[in-house]
């Protein structure tokens, strides 16, 4: 769970919502660490290839605007050719949340 200003985002329900666009392939939903709300919310999306270089991360954040509650809207977007999954298919946000943190410590 993502804890954002007091309110709380499952992860599951924005990468839902993403799921939905018609150019993006796969989500991965994680919070990451910000010092004034807490968390915010990122989002690791995989786009359909005819549409990669093509869609930006404002296109994403303007098409959920009416999607889902502002808060859930992802601050952050990561584009990624693939995600972290395990054998049978389920992404390991473990792993982004890690690779995240390791980049965290480094600046």
């Amino acid at each position: 769970m993502i804890k954002f200003k007091g309110y709380a985002i499952f992860p599951a329900e924005v990468e839902d919502l993403l799921h939905k666009h018609p150019d993006i392939r796969g989500a991965a939903v994680i919070g990451v660490p910000h010092e004034k709300v807490g968390e915010v919310v990122k989002a690791f999306v995989v786009l359909d290839p005819a549409k990669k270089g093509q869609i930006k991360a404002e296109d994403i954040q303007e098409w959920a605007k009416d999607k889902m509650t502002h808060y859930k809207i992802p601050s952050l977007i990561e584009f990624r050719d693939e995600l972290p999954t395990t054998m049978v298919g389920k992404i390991l946000r473990r792993v982004l949340k890690q690779e995240e943190l390791e980049k965290a410590k480094k600046k």
